[in-house]
């Protein structure tokens, strides 16, 4: 009988292990796709630029003759700068060129994997960089969404920009990595927790310790608005709280109702395009 029990247990073991490693390998695996043609209002032309990801990064570039500013926007993950096109809209018609990029391993960019922000921190620079080559006097805006914004604040040296907008962002891979298994899995699913950490190391050469945007958001000298949605069960309400605790001033909140992870422009697209246009405005007097 216990024979039997151990021989159970085990097996129950190696199930759990073998879905845990089924779950992470294809968060990390590129999703690598055709992106197509700029949409034509957006008057934007293709770029690409070197990043120190080892990556050629492709992206649109939207200049307006009379530039308010340039905003770089930054998907979260998996996804592409197709899911930024929204946002690019209302911001060109404010006023301000638009710079849409695929991080490494994603859409048209090249790269072996994701990485939760570690290597997609090297594209960020690298897209600031090419901003400032277009215009050194452009003051710099960034909207990061999830991961997008996990790689801004990831980046380093931290980067020299004039205001940034953090959407559903994770404190620590840690934080999110529990919450989703808890999502899926339950209670037992946080136990399993540092089994799927303990992928990030084997599989991409980077560390827990090194996947902790709450430790990097206090050298952030720029004003931040760090916005979540309130259904939001990847990213909840008290991991937002926990960046905004170590933000610098100026910094602002906003809990989008009825908004989950990643939506927060579609659940109050209104309100969304006030309070960032505010924002941005508000940043560009202060210069």
């Amino acid at each position: 009988m216990i024979k039997r029990f151990l021989a159970v247990s085990a097996a129950a073991a190696i199930v759990a292990v073998a879905g845990v490693f089924a779950i992470g390998w294809p968060l990390a695996t590129p999703v690598q796709t055709h992106v197509g043609k700029p949409p034509e209002d957006l008057g934007a032309r293709p770029v690409e630029f070197k990043s120190d990801s080892g990556a050629i990064v492709h992206g649109w570039w939207c200049p307006t003759t009379t530039s308010r500013g340039a905003v770089l926007l930054l998907p979260g993950i998996r996804a592409n700068r197709l899911s930024m096109v929204h946002r690019a809209r209302f911001l060109r018609r404010a006023g301000y060129s638009v710079l849409l990029i695929d991080f490494q391993a994603t859409g048209e960019t090249k790269g072996d994997h994701i990485t939760f922000g570690w290597k997609e921190s090297r594209d960020v620079n690298a897209a600031v960089d090419f901003i400032h080559a277009v215009d050194p006097q452009d003051h710099i805006a960034i909207i990061g969404s999830s991961l997008g914004g996990v790689a801004a604040l990831l980046a380093t040296p931290p980067l020299k920009v004039d205001a940034l907008v953090l959407e559903a962002v994770y404190p620590t891979i840690e934080i999110a990595t529990r919450n989703r298994m808890q999502n899926y899995l339950g209670a037992f699913g946080g136990m399993l927790t540092p089994l799927l950490l303990g992928q990030l190391q084997l599989r991409l050469g980077v560390s827990a310790a090194q996947l902790r945007p709450v430790d990097h958001i206090t050298y952030v000298e720029c004003p931040v608005l760090i916005m979540s949605g309130e259904k939001d069960r990847n990213t909840r309400p008290g991991d937002t709280r926990m960046l905004l605790e170590r933000a610098r001033c100026p910094k602002q909140l906003w809990f989008v109702p009825n908004a989950g992870h990643v939506d927060l422009d579609r659940a109050a697209r209104g309100e969304y395009e006030t309070r960032v246009l505010a924002f941005l405005a508000q940043m560009a007097k202060s210069q």
